[in-house]
């Protein structure tokens, strides 16, 4: 089974470092009040401004973060160091808070933009050097601003959001329970675990038909994945074996075969890699998680790695995001 080498942690930092100061081409998520809205986005979100999009750029951020603290020794290592120092000031946050009180931002980046927030607070926080304690608390009240909406929000979303893509309620809870033992509010892991019984608890024999031609996520596996993240493994193996009751017979077949990307130009159709990226991701997860499936998915796992490895910079569409899910899949996170 691959994994995170200094090699591909090497390769991934390089990727990156690449996109995350390149400010255009770049499609904004923005509400036009009045004429004044308008600006470049690196006036918008002076930290969060490059990789393509606001999301992208976070979690580019993310993978930086985290390759620095789990290979440290790599050859980019000051590279990536001397980007974060400059990317993560006080000054930086005060602006990507500032974009947040603008009026008609409530939705902004909801649920995936805000996820992956709070996922790259809580790699900060697993740093325990001078560099990392600096950038940890420099980024904190960023990081709390999208608590309290997530906390808001929770409570008035009565029903998840079962896609492949950003709206994905599932996919946001997994990188929201990363986050909650360095949340502010010391319930969030409890309103993490009703909100997922309250979404999917009773979910069962679920069809997957998948994969969408533009899924990057895989709403059955991620569901799963959740559902592993936030119930006690006795809770969790009864739900796991009605949700998906024919995994052992490799059923629904969907699944287990790595989808095909056609155009790796076409953003949409690149979304494909990171399907194959993602699902193992969750295949690793759920290995963990279903020791009796554990070879199956695994093997799953693996060859969803190999059809999507190779091509993390094919083109920019995909280069500019798919080494952080490459980094999902492969280090566990």
């Amino acid at each position: 089974m691959p994994a995170l080498t200094l090699a591909l942690a090497e390769q991934f930092a390089g990727i990156a470092l690449g996109h995350v100061g390149r400010e255009y081409p770049n499609k904004l998520d923005q509400v036009l009040t009045e004429a004044g809205d308008l600006a470049s986005p690196r006036t918008l979100h002076p930290i969060f401004y490059g990789s393509f999009d606001w999301h992208s750029a976070v979690h580019s951020h993310w993978l930086l973060a985290r390759v620095l603290r789990r290979a440290p020794s790599i050859a980019s290592a000051s590279a990536v160091r001397a980007w974060l120092d400059q990317a993560f000031t006080e000054a930086n946050v005060a602006g990507e808070l500032a974009f947040l009180a603008r009026p008609a931002t409530q939705g902004f980046e909801r649920p995936y933009g805000w996820a992956w927030l709070l996922m790259l607070q809580a790699e900060l926080e697993a740093h325990v050097g001078a560099d990392g304690q600096r950038w940890t608390a420099l980024m904190r009240p960023l990081a709390r601003a999208f608590e309290r909406r997530l906390v808001a929000w929770l409570p008035k979303a009565t029903y998840p959001i079962r896609v492949g893509t950003h709206g994905s309620t599932a996919f946001a809870l997994v990188l929201c329970a990363r986050y909650a033992p360095f949340a502010e509010d010391q319930g969030l892991a409890a309103v993490l675990r009703a909100t997922a019984l309250r979404w999917y608890a009773t979910d069962a024999d679920c069809p997957a038909w998948e994969p969408g031609g533009a899924d990057f996520l895989s709403p059955a596996l991620i569901e799963a994945a959740c559902m592993a993240e936030l119930l006690p493994p006795d809770d969790f193996a009864p739900w796991f074996a009605s949700f998906l009751p024919r995994l052992a017979d490799g059923e629904p077949q969907t699944l287990f075969t790595p989808a095909t990307v056609s155009d790796r130009g076409d953003g949409q159709i690149a979304h494909l890699d990171g399907l194959n990226l993602s699902r193992a991701w969750c295949f690793r997860r759920l290995a963990r998680a279903a020791p009796t499936l554990a070879l199956a998915l695994e093997a799953a796992a693996e060859r969803h790695l190999e059809a999507a490895l190779p091509h993390l910079a094919a083109d920019y569409m995909g280069e500019h995001w798919l080494a952080s899910f490459a980094l999902l899949a492969l280090d566990g996170a």
